[in-house]
């Protein structure tokens, strides 16, 4: 499971970078910025952290929880976009109704969840709670 979401992580990177590059912009949310260049950028260095993350997350075998880790917080930093995309209503990715909207933003604990299983971050947090 770890690999397949880090696999995951690398392909949504790379989306980032080619293919979906202008439904991503229409995620960030307008409180960041208005600026057409800084939005393109924000999507680029998002991918570029996506692919990053997905590496570390395959490839980092000594430290993975601390990758996963890492992750569970991208995650819930960019769960703005998503709650900005169902706050105003942006169709991007194939979410055109606010129902479908709402239930995406309810995948977004699962995908924090499934990075800090996956690593083995569930694991040691409960390891170093035991030592207290």
């Amino acid at each position: 499971m770890r690999i397949l979401l880090g696999s995951l992580m690398i392909l949504a990177g790379l989306s980032h970078l080619t293919f979906l590059r202008e439904e991503f912009q229409a995620l960030v949310p307008g409180w960041l910025t208005q600026d057409p260049g800084f939005i393109d950028f924000v999507v680029l260095a998002s991918g570029v952290a996506e692919i990053i993350l997905g590496l570390a997350v395959i490839f980092i075998r000594k430290q993975k929880y601390r990758a996963g880790i890492a992750l569970a917080v991208f995650f819930a930093l960019i769960f703005t976009g998503n709650l900005s995309q169902y706050t105003h209503s942006i169709d991007a990715f194939g979410l055109d109704t606010d129902m479908k909207r709402l239930i995406r933003l309810f995948f977004q604990p699962v995908l924090i969840l499934w990075a800090l299983w996956s690593t083995g971050a569930l694991s040691q947090f409960k390891k170093k709670n035991e030592q207290l």
